[in-house]
C-alpha cells in the first residue's frame, strides 16, 4: 500500500491533469504552502493563495500536463515524498500575476515536487526546476549561451550595466528597483 504522501501527491497530480480544481483543492490543508520558482513572491501560503496560483497557471497554460518520471521517493515515515516529473505546456494567455505575455511557445522541462502531508491533507508543495531552462524556451533565447559568443557578451554587458546602476543607487541612498 502506498504511503500517505505518495497517495495524496499522485491524487493531486491526477486532479491537476484532469482540470478538476475542486478535487485539487480538497487535497490541500487550509494552511498549505506552495513554493514554485515561477511565483512572483514564493511561497503561496494558505489554500486561497495556492488555488489562485493554480488557476493562473492553468489559465496561461491550459494544456499543462504532468508526466511522472520514476522513481517516486518516499520518506521513511511516509509523510513526504519526491516526485520527479516532466511538464509540457503551451502559453496561450498572459501569466498572472507576473504578467508575462503569451508566446504560443510549447515548453517542456523536468523537475521535482517535494510534497509533505499531515493526516489526509497536503501541507507543503515545493516545486523545483531549472527556471533558466524554462525561461530560455519561453523567450526563445539561450540564457546559457556559449562562453565568448555574442549572446554571452550581451548578457554580461546587461548584467554589468545593472550592477553599475545598483552601486550608483546605493551610493545615492536610493532604493533600487
Amino acid at each position: 500500500m502506498p504511503a500517505p504522501a505518495e497517495t495524496l501527491a499522485l491524487a493531486l497530480l491526477d486532479s491537476w491533469n484532469a482540470r478538476n480544481l475542486e478535487a485539487f483543492e480538497n487535497l490541500l490543508a487550509e494552511e498549505v504552502s506552495w513554493y514554485d520558482p515561477s511565483m512572483p513572491h514564493p511561497p503561496a501560503t494558505g489554500r486561497v493563495a495556492v488555488m489562485a496560483f493554480a488557476r493562473s497557471v492553468l489559465a496561461a497554460f491550459p494544456d499543462f500536463v504532468y508526466t511522472i518520471r520514476a522513481p517516486i521517493c518516499v520518506s521513511q515515515d511516509g509523510n513526504s515524498c519526491a516526485i520527479p516529473w516532466r511538464i509540457a505546456a503551451t502559453q496561450v494567455e498572459s501569466f498572472q500575476p507576473v504578467g508575462f505575455a503569451p508566446t504560443g511557445r510549447r515548453l517542456s522541462f523536468d523537475g521535482v515536487d517535494l510534497v509533505s502531508v499531515r493526516g489526509d491533507r497536503i501541507i507543503r508543495i515545493e516545486t523545483l526546476f531549472d527556471a533558466l531552462a524554462a525561461a530560455s524556451q519561453a523567450l526563445e533565447v539561450n540564457l546559457r549561451p556559449p562562453s565568448g559568443s555574442f549572446s554571452a557578451r550581451a548578457l554580461v554587458g546587461a548584467q554589468r550595466l545593472r550592477a553599475a546602476w545598483l552601486r550608483r543607487s546605493k551610493q545615492k541612498g536610493t532604493e533600487p528597483l
